[in-house]
């Protein structure tokens, strides 16, 4: 008798347990504030931000001339990039953390590539894919006020 009340108080303990894991994971759950990927902490794979707009292209960082800013590594190209970000970070850094402009958008998050970019007023978007971003681009100006009423919420 002792036994089978052990065993139904210990399986009682891991029910328990198991129904409470969702009410502490949650805060844990939520995205980082900045894309990395998931095995990373690299921002934008390693890519320089501020080379998209001094070199008008993706350019990638060297592990040399790194940066922690906002719970990611930046890299950068050339010492002067690097300056420039740890100037003015706000600046050279991708909107809504380097996550998906379209996805967001649209109330979610997503990862992105660092070929499907665009500079819009001033400001670096980048996008999951190629393909996505032309989607996108189908209405910059829309998805861009959509995507900032859903920011940073989307996080959680």
């Amino acid at each position: 008798m002792m036994k089978m009340l052990m065993r139904r108080s210990g399986f009682a303990t891991v029910v328990a347990a198991v129904l409470l894991i969702p009410l502490f994971a949650a805060p844990a759950l939520a995205k980082d504030a900045v894309y990395t990927g998931t095995f990373s902490s690299l921002a934008i794979s390693g890519y320089d931000p501020v080379a998209y707009f001094t070199q008008g292209m993706p350019v990638k960082g060297k592990s040399a001339l790194e940066l922690d800013y906002m719970g990611a590594t930046w890299r950068f190209a050339s010492k002067a990039n690097l300056e420039a970000f740890k100037d003015m970070p706000e600046k050279y850094a991708p909107q809504y953390g380097g996550y998906c402009a379209w996805a967001v958008s649209q109330g979610y998050t997503a990862s992105t590539i660092p070929e499907a970019w665009k500079i819009v007023d001033g400001k670096l978007y980048l996008n999951y894919s190629k393909g996505v971003q032309a989607t996108w681009e189908k209405d910059i100006p829309g998805n861009i006020t959509k995507a900032d009423g859903h920011w940073p919420k989307v996080l959680n």
